[in-house]
């Protein structure tokens, strides 16, 4: 139902940091697709590490980054959990059936989906949604 989870590196930051200590729940993405904004902990790979992304595209979603923003469809994504611009550009792709495409929030130190591609929706353990350590970081994810 739900498991424990240990945040590491700076890929989230400046929302997660490392050594937080997070609560995935598991069911929900059995009954439906992730959506976009959520915090997901995932594979990319079934035998790979654990990793720690937000859902961006999701399947069917064309997915670019020009002019430090990512756009969905065409248009500019509302990304207000971040504090800097994405560097860097990305021809538009297509996400495929049954995939997401996920970024670290800190898009200048996040290996995501701009270099291994979009995840299978299988290879997400579950949603990342409360906070539990240190104290002054006990809540709710966003």
């Amino acid at each position: 139902l739900a498991q424990a989870t240990r945040v590491y590196g700076q890929s989230m930051e400046p929302n997660l940091h490392t050594d937080m200590r997070l609560v995935v729940e598991k069911v929900s993405y059995r009954l439906h697709s992730p959506e976009r904004g959520d915090i997901v902990v995932l594979r990319v790979r079934p035998d790979d590490e654990l990793l720690i992304k937000r859902v961006v595209g999701l399947p069917g979603d064309e997915v670019a980054i020009h002019d430090g923003r990512v756009y969905i469809n065409g248009e500019p994504l509302d990304e207000s959990y971040l504090n800097q611009e994405t560097r860097g550009n990305l021809a538009p792709r297509v996400v495929p059936p049954l995939h997401v495409f996920v970024m670290g929030d800190n898009r200048r130190a996040s290996n995501d989906s701009r270099s291994f591609g979009p995840v299978h929706i299988d290879n997400i353990l579950g949603k990342a949604w409360f906070s539990y350590w240190p104290p002054e970081a006990v809540g709710s994810l966003e």
